[in-house]
């Protein structure tokens, strides 16, 4: 299951959807006319900020645990690793299958996100450091009965994840380019299948942070590149340490890849939570550095897509988010110019 030679297919995205949709929103698709006005471009945003849990991760484990039910397999537990959103994703899908999940995360987990978790039911077990939990985690699972939910590297996971671009897709009409964050690389991996089967010539670019651009590394070797050290960024839901074996392939097929800086991920924060007004985290926000480069190159009049993937945010991000107002340089991409 874990073969990097796991063939995924838009068919296994359209299979995930059967299983999901009734377990969860078809979020909407947002614009702002200002923001269309600056860009020179109609940006579209589908707006997983407003899924359950505040995040797109929700279809991942959903379809996860989904696929082992309709198996006959469902484990007696689950657990899961993370400090973000998956965690959240993980908590709420056990609870809707009566499973008791213990998630591992390490001590700088958002508060937001531990008291989330908890709310949900699960068991948070707290460590020093990432490496810990992670080890933990590993020798959990070896039990009897438990099974690990991983976070972005397995098939179900990242069909999961595509039925988020599957209904944005089927709701926008055409498109000239999609664009999503990349952590792992789940939901980056997920909109590419959907994107091509579903609208072959638009253009799918990725962005993550500069400061946590394992990704970016990755694709430019030819090979998986992992961080030597935790990263430190606002894009918390992008600081994996590497993307994995199921996602990488699905990476080397995409049009164009971004490194944002943590200035542009705080400028645009502010500016799509003010423009849109939704509470959008800064891993999605990310995105729209990307967007501008893509607007200021093309010739005026497309339409992007933007997968606005959560919306979970502590308050020590918002505090250094909001440090400098960004709202008073609007963000103008004049092709008169």
């Amino acid at each position: 299951m874990h073969s990097s030679e796991t063939q995924l297919s838009y068919s296994d995205v359209v299979q995930a959807y059967g299983r999901i949709k009734d377990h969860v929103k078809r979020t909407p698709i947002m614009e702002s006319s200002l923001l269309n006005k600056w860009m020179g471009h109609r940006i579209l945003f589908k707006a997983e900020c407003l899924q359950t849990i505040g995040a797109f991760k929700l279809r991942g484990a959903l379809n996860f645990l989904a696929h082992l039910d309709e198996g006959g397999e469902l484990p007696k537990k689950v657990v899961a690793n993370s400090s973000g959103n998956h965690a959240q994703a993980v908590a709420y899908a056990a609870s809707k299958y009566g499973i008791p999940a213990t998630i591992f995360a390490s001590e700088t987990i958002s508060p937001i996100k531990a008291a989330a978790t908890e709310s949900y039911g699960a068991t948070l077990k707290l460590f020093p450091t990432r490496q810990e939990a992670d080890i933990a985690v590993d020798n959990a699972a070896e039990e009897e009965g438990i099974v690990w939910i991983p976070p972005f590297n397995h098939p179900d996971i990242v069909a999961g994840q595509g039925t988020a671009a599957m209904e944005a897709l089927e709701d926008t009409g055409k498109v000239d380019a999609i664009f999503a964050p990349c952590g792992g690389g789940g939901l980056l991996s997920g909109t590419l299948l959907a994107a091509r089967a579903l609208q072959p010539d638009a253009l799918v670019i990725g962005a993550e942070p500069l400061a946590a651009n394992d990704a970016s590394q990755s694709l430019q070797q030819g090979e998986i590149v992992a961080l030597d050290a935790p990263p430190v960024t606002l894009a918390d839901g992008a600081a994996t340490p590497s993307v994995g074996n199921v996602t990488f392939p699905l990476l080397q097929a995409l049009d164009d890849f971004y490194e944002v800086d943590e200035l542009q991920i705080a400028y645009w924060t502010q500016w799509l939570q003010h423009l849109l007004k939704l509470h959008i985290e800064p891993t999605c926000a990310m995105s729209m550095a990307a967007v501008a480069a893509w607007a200021a190159n093309t010739p005026p009049g497309q339409t992007a897509l933007v997968m606005l993937s959560g919306g979970n945010i502590s308050q020590a991000s918002m505090a250094e988010i909001w440090q400098r107002d960004f709202l008073l340089q609007p963000p103008i991409i004049n092709m008169e110019e």
